[in-house]
C-alpha cells in the first residue's frame, strides 16, 4: 500500500511517559495478568492523571523465568506525573504488594517525549462492490497489504454469467431484469488500492460505476 510522507507532528513536546516493567512468576503469571487489564490498569486511569495507558508483553527470555510486561502510560508534564506519585501510587503499589508478594519484580523508567511521528495513510475514498475473489482475506493480502473490512450490499439488475472469463473467473451479464439480484461485500478502498485492483484484475476486466441497492455507488468489475 502506499504511503504519504511521514509527518512530523509536534504537539506531543513535553509529555512523559511513566513505564513500569513487572516480571511475574510463571504460575502466577494468568491470575496477574487478568487481574492487571480488570482491576489495576483502570484503576490507575481512573486517577485521571493519564491520558492512556498502553500494555506490551516484553518478548525475551528471562534467566529468571516468568513473564515480563510492559505498561506504558501517558502523562502531559511532570508536574501531573509528581501529583501521581504523591496522591495515588502509594495506595496502588500496596495493592500489588498485597496481592503479589514475592511473586514479582517491578522497575519503573520515566520517558520524555522528545517527538512523536505518524505515517499518514490516504484516505480511503472509493467503493468497490466485490462478488468473487476479492473477497477472499489471502487474496486482499496479496493485493493490498491488509485485509479488508466491508459491508454486504446488492447489485440489481445484474446476474452472474455462465461464460467465464478466460474460462474461469466470473463476471457479470446485465439483464435489466429488477429480480434479478446479486449479492456481495463492499470495501473502502485508496486510489493507490483501486489501482492495484485494477491490476489484479488485469485487461480481461474493464471497471465501471454504477449504483447499489443501497443507493451508494461504487466501483464494480466486468468483462470486457
Amino acid at each position: 500500500m502506499q504511503l504519504s510522507k511521514l509527518l512530523n507532528l509536534n504537539l506531543y513536546a513535553n509529555m512523559f511517559i511513566y513505564n513500569i516493567t513487572t516480571n511475574i512468576e510463571e504460575a502466577y503469571h494468568t491470575e496477574w495478568l487478568q487481574w492487571m487489564k480488570q482491576v489495576h490498569i483502570p484503576e490507575v486511569l481512573s486517577t485521571g492523571k493519564f491520558l492512556s495507558a498502553k500494555f506490551t508483553k516484553v518478548l525475551v527470555e528471562e534467566d529468571m523465568g516468568g513473564e515480563t510486561y510492559s505498561i506504558q502510560y501517558s502523562v502531559k508534564d511532570k508536574a501531573t506525573l509528581e501529583r501521581y506519585y504523591n496522591e495515588d501510587a502509594p495506595r496502588l503499589i500496596a495493592q500489588i504488594e498485597k496481592k503479589f508478594a514475592g511473586k514479582l519484580v517491578s522497575f519503573k523508567t520515566e520517558l520524555e517525549v522528545v517527538d512523536e511521528y505518524f505515517v499518514q495513510r490516504a484516505t480511503a475514498t472509493h467503493l468497490l462492490f466485490t462478488y468473487g475473489t476479492l473477497q477472499e482475506q489471502d487474496i486482499q493480502l496479496g493485493v493490498f497489504s491488509r485485509a479488508l473490512t466491508g459491508f454486504e450490499d446488492e447489485l440489481a439488475q445484474y446476474v452472474v454469467s455462465e461464460k467465464k472469463v478466460a474460462g474461469l473467473y466470473p463476471t457479470l451479464q446485465h439483464t435489466g431484469n429488477v429480480k434479478d439480484i446479486i449479492k456481495g461485500q463492499v470495501y473502502s478502498l485508496t486510489h493507490q488500492e483501486l489501482q492495484k485492483a485494477d491490476e489484479y484484475e488485469g485487461e480481461a476486466y474493464k471497471r465501471i460505476q454504477i449504483e447499489l441497492g443501497s443507493g451508494r455507488n461504487a466501483w464494480v468489475y466486468i468483462s470486457k
